[in-house]
């Protein structure tokens, strides 16, 4: 049997340094490329000492151990003790999480034949497995395994950042609610020009049971402005509360989104009740998110204060309606 020593040094080299590049990107911690490749060297050096007849006394528990360690050390340094355990924790179940992957696309991938053919059984009763994998092929279902476990740590990472700022909205008009989930966005400076309320958007399907059959077809197709032309054509009940705001797509088209005024708006969010009188929604035809998160997007200001304040909310807005009109 011909061993290639170069060929298994490279390859280790590579793997090892991905694996602690994966560890640096999970622990956010930026490494120096340098100490990041002499770590990773030191890993490839220990696999080529397997084909060292006298040195097999390395290859024991505490030695691996003791080895991880060092590799981490050089790597990334010690910082803290609690830091370092956590890094040396996310560097393992990396590993685990790569000879899994590896062992799985080999065995998903093997027939019947092929697989009986690897296990045997002993005099004793016990069964054995004999493991055959191709060097190209661990290389590749390798980058394969890690690209995968990145999509979905960072999948699961956007979703806890996520969690954060989604929290339930209930509109009232009238005895009428409307609840939800909503996602807080902190960059959301839409506003009526006319009396700077802020406009909260919301899927306009929510409306559905209180909005004339037609009103949803269009809002999808973006002609707001038109709806507001043929309120006298179909009966609605709140139609004075239509309002027409003027917002600027990303694309920077100007356009008109069709808009409720509701007696008021609440919003729980960690832990936090707010409660908003002064308030717009808007009305968007289409979803506002495709994995059904959430189907609102709440104004900044509508968790600007918690609910003792709103008593002082209503005086404040009581005072500004003395100074402009309902169609404002």
């Amino acid at each position: 049997m011909v061993v290639y020593i170069d060929l298994i040094f490279l390859a280790n080299l590579f793997i090892d340094a991905v694996l602690l590049m994966v560890t640096a990107w999970m622990r956010k911690i930026r490494p120096v490329w340098w100490r990041l490749m002499a770590s990773a060297g030191i890993g490839a050096m220990y696999v080529v000492m397997m084909f060292v007849p006298e040195l097999s006394f390395l290859f024991t528990f505490l030695i691996k151990l003791a080895l991880s360690v060092i590799m981490l050390l050089v790597a990334f340094g010690f910082g803290s003790m609690q830091k370092y355990l956590r890094t040396m924790g996310a560097f393992y179940m990396i590993n685990f999480v790569a000879a899994g992957g590896i062992l799985g696309m080999h065995y998903f991938l093997q027939n019947t034949g092929e697989l009986f053919n690897g296990i045997w059984y002993t005099a004793s009763g016990g069964m054995s497995f004999e493991l055959k994998i191709a060097f190209w092929f661990i290389l590749c279902a390798f980058g394969g395994v890690m690209l995968f476990f990145r999509i979905v740590q960072s999948s699961k990472q956007r979703t806890e950042r996520m969690s954060g700022f989604l929290g339930q909205v209930q509109v009232w008009i009238g005895q009428d609610h409307i609840e939800c989930t909503g996602l807080l966005d902190t960059g959301n400076q839409l506003y009526d020009p006319l009396t700077r309320t802020p406009v909260m958007v919301m899927e306009a399907a929510l409306w559905e049971s209180y909005l004339p059959a037609s009103w949803l077809r269009k809002c999808s197709e973006g002609n707001a402005d038109q709806l507001v032309m043929e309120l006298g054509d179909e009966s609605f009940s709140w139609q004075d509360r239509v309002r027409l705001v003027p917002y600027r797509g990303i694309n920077r088209n100007h356009s008109f989104m069709l808009a409720l005024k509701p007696d008021r708006v609440e919003v729980v969010m960690n832990g936090a009740h707010f409660v908003h009188h002064r308030v717009l929604i808007g009305l968007d035809g289409g979803t506002l998110s495709a994995e059904g998160k959430y189907r609102a997007i709440i104004h900044p200001d509508v968790t600007a204060q918690e609910e003792g304040s709103a008593d002082t909310n209503q005086k404040r807005d009581a005072h500004f309606s003395e100074h402009f009109t309902e169609s404002g």
